[in-house]
């Protein structure tokens, strides 16, 4: 069943680059206390992430500090490895934090996973964009097959 908003995040571990590699980190050090854009894609390196999807959140990310937002997260399914190299490639360093889901845990419990198979790419999440207030979902945005406008950086700008 896919999360709504009210919901709760649910409690899962992810993955993130550290300073002393990937280290662990869950969605209530993410997401208590605080008030998150998170938006999630199919994945790293991917054509529409890597040009449009993920440079908008970097582009507007001073935008979203004005109204209010903690953190802004980048999920994928992908491993800590890539989401670094990616995060990297795309200067998100101090704007973006990018997390990976490497084994669609989080994915799979909010229910918004996507199956990739007939592509070779194996499960992966829908494309999607949600704010999270305290754990809570306020508001969630999730995609049509193909498409890139509702998860976008301004459009989630003009929800705030």
């Amino acid at each position: 069943m896919t999360i709504k908003i009210g919901d709760v995040l649910p409690s899962v571990t992810l993955m993130h680059m550290t300073e002393k590699g990937p280290g662990p980190v869950t969605t209530e050090e993410l997401f208590k206390d605080k008030k998150v854009v998170l938006f999630a894609l199919p994945g790293a390196f991917t054509p529409t992430c890597s040009a449009r999807h993920l440079p908008g959140f970097v582009e507007h990310v001073a935008e979203f500090k004005k109204k209010g937002v903690t953190d802004i997260i980048c999920l994928s399914v992908n491993d800590a490895f890539v989401m670094n190299a990616w995060g990297k490639d795309q200067a998100t360093a101090g704007k973006v934090h990018m997390i990976a889901d490497g084994n669609a845990e989080f994915t799979k419990k909010v229910g918004l996973e996507l199956d990739g198979t007939k592509f070779g790419m194996g499960v992966r999440s829908q494309r999607y964009a949600m704010i999270v207030d305290n754990m809570k979902v306020t508001r969630l945005e999730i995609e049509a097959a193909g498409d890139f406008k509702v998860s976008s950086a301004e459009h989630v700008l003009s929800l705030l």
